[in-house]
């Protein structure tokens, strides 16, 4: 069983011609509204990929609720330790360029009253052998006590260091399983700008100090992960990218789905890979998120 412990927001978006520069106003072309928060995203992503889900954190008691639920609840989520508290529901004001990159600014909102507590009635309720997934999107403290319960329950747990956080590397570092950009695991390895050479020499330099299993999201270049001192590499799809929002989410939960199903590690990897490049060719963070035949029927 899978438990998603995060954010869960309402995505509004915006798309432009390109992306403007700092203090320049661009005109947009579109608009449209979504559900999504990084905990949501790799909930509904896992949840696609065919695997049983809890989803865990809040919600406000506003209009935007129902909505930032409505698809994880269609999909079969188990919602049950999701808490509707008084304020706004999370918010991420994402902007959308013509080549599908993108820029977000994220609004906590009930997402800042995810608490501790929390973190151990969600954990409390796994079993050994079960998988805890986090992201950076709810308080720190509430993310660091899942991380030891989940240890002490012998649940293993897997940390997406997203958003990168002052206590990104920290915090990394008290997970089974760390998945990163290119960039959060630069800020995990406490060296800028990597190249290839110098990525796989930080990989095993963590990895023999750690003992964790890392995994490095490259974008159109695929991934490359340590684990077990064997280095792996994998890749997505060869496409042309309408919006990569959800992209990285969509990778996590469907890692963590094929981990669940029982996958071994390199085929767990190119299937996230697959699906995190089906992500890019649709619009909206979880409306992007392919199902698992789509991905099956690109393997």
């Amino acid at each position: 069983m899978i438990t998603v412990f995060g954010s869960i927001n309402m995505d509004l978006i915006a798309t432009t011609d390109r992306l403007p520069k700092p203090g320049e106003t661009v005109a947009g072309n579109g608009f449209t509204t979504a559900a999504g928060g990084k905990g949501a995203n790799q909930a509904l992503a896992a949840r696609r990929a065919g695997r049983y889900v809890h989803m865990a954190g809040a919600v406000g008691k506003d209009g935007f609720a129902a909505d930032a639920l409505a698809l994880l609840d269609d999909a079969g989520t188990d919602l049950s330790l999701v808490k509707h508290v008084d304020g706004p529901t999370g918010t991420a004001l994402i902007l959308v360029g013509g080549d599908g990159e993108n820029m977000i600014a994220v609004v906590p909102g009930a997402n800042g009253l995810v608490t501790a507590a929390d973190a151990e009635t969600a954990v409390g309720k796994m079993s050994e052998g079960d998988i805890l997934m986090l992201q950076l999107e709810v308080p720190v403290d509430a993310v660091e006590r899942a991380l030891s319960a989940a240890r002490v329950r012998g649940v293993t747990s897997i940390l997406n260091l997203a958003p990168l956080t002052p206590d990104a590397r920290r915090l990394g570092r008290l997970a089974d399983i760390v998945i990163a950009n290119e960039t959060e695991f630069e800020r995990l390895a406490g060296q800028d700008g990597m190249d290839a050479e110098a990525r796989e020499a930080a990989l095993h330099r963590l990895h023999q100090e750690t003992g964790q299993t890392l995994i490095v999201t490259l974008g159109g270049d695929g991934v490359i992960a340590i684990r077990d001192g064997v280095i792996s590499r994998a890749q997505g799809l060869k496409i042309e990218p309408v919006d990569t929002v959800g992209a990285g989410d969509t990778f996590c939960g469907y890692f963590t789905a094929s981990l669940d199903e029982g996958l071994d590690f390199a085929s767990a990897l190119r299937r996230a890979a697959v699906a995190g490049s089906l992500a890019c060719l649709k619009a909206g963070a979880q409306p992007s998120i392919p199902l698992s035949q789509d991905v099956a029927d690109r393997m």
